[in-house]
């Protein structure tokens, strides 16, 4: 079954169910994927999908950040929750001590040895990673190594 298959299988399980948070996440992530479909006029394919799903993620992660600033426990508690529910359409995201040791590596790979080369490691380090764990992770567990 395709990602776009399963997300349309699981908003209408979403929807007979009345689970209004799972059918919210759902419909935005389909109607981005359409968006998308449109203005390019391709069908998307399932790592497209992941793509759309990962920017998504991105952006809740940075909304829980500022709504952390304005107080706002309530929103913070609801994007948290639909992080769940996009986290359930990527692959099983690296876990700290699994992303450091690709980033180990690839440091060794290319003989990376200050911050100057972060867009060299950046560059290596996300294809292996892709939909796996975001930037943000990558540049903060590189900086500790680095220096």
């Amino acid at each position: 079954m395709s990602l776009k298959e399963r997300l349309m299988a699981d908003l209408k399980t979403a929807m007979k169910s009345k689970d209004k948070l799972q059918k919210d996440v759902i419909t935005m992530v389909r109607a981005a994927i359409k968006q998308k479909e449109v203005d390019e006029r391709v069908e998307l394919s399932d790592s497209d999908i992941e793509n759309i799903i990962s920017k998504q993620l991105k952006e809740k992660k940075s909304s829980i950040e500022e709504f952390k600033k304005g107080n706002r426990d309530d929103l913070v508690k609801q994007t948290e929750d639909e992080i769940e529910v996009l986290l359930k359409y990527l692959p099983e995201q690296l876990s700290d001590d699994e992303l450091r040791e690709i980033i180990k590596n690839v440091i060794d790979e290319n003989n990376i040895t200050s911050m100057k080369d972060i867009g060299l490691l950046m560059k290596n380090v996300m294809p292996k990673i892709k939909g796996k764990a975001d930037g943000n992770s990558v540049n903060k567990i590189a900086k500790e190594l680095l220096n």
